[in-house]
């Protein structure tokens, strides 16, 4: 069975990708990961605002003198626990070096601005491919859609200009037309879009009156919206197409390669069954192909994408008339 893909221009043993998460933070993981199988690793995210505060510590620490260097750490928080740029490129350097698939970084920002230039130094170390990952929800409730999108482009203008090697953007879906910008990126220079962010929810309690904040695993209920829009995009984007949320088995990888997604990336089910899941979900995908007639995955990507003639008709307005007339019948008196 030819379980090859293609993604960002890397040729990858497998359409299966351990998405970022805190396995790979460390280069023990990110071994144990390609070991169970995966065809390529992303990093955990390094953070705009982890860069900032690295870059006003060595400011402090050079206006103070070395001999304040003790009182100078205590201005900012332990890098321990908040690791930034330095100990970033030697995991990215470390990781690289340890196995013999492509290590992706991922860089986490939602402002246009310095930290962008920092991909280079990412690429040096020997990233593979940068995700960049653009995680920004607006405060503001009259900031215009399209000054959300111009930020989108801006982010990417600024690493693609600082880098050669490929770079994938990860976005939400919560867009006025999640389709153009997808487009708008693609045409910017991304090389592949991963669809989608999964932006935190925060939660409020009425007997604490507190709000708290916490990221959930995903559910493959959740696979639904990317599913439907990598479906969508096959064929209009030159980019790769990344699935990203909602994978739990063999059943939901085979779904999004069916819609058009040139890999499956995950998090949550390996979190939840370690590693070691990607090895099951490999063997099921490989068993649905033969049980199919499939000798190669290429056969099956984009089977049910949107663009097949005649054969996804659920995907449009009648897709969702005939859903209403089933839950009717199913539901109604």
């Amino acid at each position: 069975m030819d379980l090859t893909t293609s993604y960002l221009n890397l040729t990858l043993r497998n359409p299966l990708v351990a998405s970022a998460g805190p396995i790979a933070g460390t280069v023990a993981g990110v071994r144990r990961l390609a070991d169970s199988g995966v065809a390529a690793v992303v990093l955990p995210s390094l953070f705009e605002e982890q860069i900032a505060a690295e870059e006003e510590r060595d400011v402090r620490l050079g206006e103070a003198g070395s001999d304040s260097f003790a009182e100078a750490l205590s201005y900012l928080p332990a890098l321990d626990d908040h690791a930034g740029l330095r100990q970033y490129l030697s995991l990215v350097e470390r990781a690289a070096a340890a196995v013999d698939v492509p290590v992706i970084a991922s860089l986490n920002g939602a402002s246009p601005g310095g930290w962008t230039t920092h991909a280079a130094a990412l690429a040096s170390a020997g990233a593979a491919a940068i995700e960049l990952n653009i995680y920004y929800l607006p405060g503001d409730a009259l900031a215009s859609g399209r000054e959300v999108e111009q930020r989108h482009l801006d982010i990417l203008a600024a690493v693609r200009s600082a880098v050669t090697i490929p770079v994938a953007a990860k976005l939400g879906p919560y867009f006025s037309s999640a389709g153009e910008i997808a487009v708008r990126l693609d045409q910017a220079g991304a090389d592949g879009l991963v669809l989608f962010n999964r932006f935190m929810q925060a939660g409020i309690d009425p007997e604490a009156l507190t709000v708290s904040s916490r990221i959930q695993l995903s559910s493959p209920f959740e696979a639904g919206l990317p599913r439907s829009w990598i479906a969508r995009l096959r064929g209009q984007v030159r980019a790769s197409l990344a699935a990203s949320t909602g994978v739990e088995d063999a059943a939901d990888v085979a779904a999004y390669l069916l819609a058009g997604a040139d890999v499956v990336m995950t998090t949550s089910s390996l979190l939840r069954h370690g590693p070691g899941h990607a090895e099951v979900l490999l063997d099921g995908l490989t068993g649905w192909l033969q049980r199919k007639g499939f000798t190669a995955v290429s056969q099956a990507r984009g089977l049910l994408a949107a663009s097949a003639a005649g054969s996804a008709p659920g995907y449009g307005r009648a897709g969702y008339l005939q859903a209403i007339q089933d839950a009717t019948s199913a539901y109604g008196p």
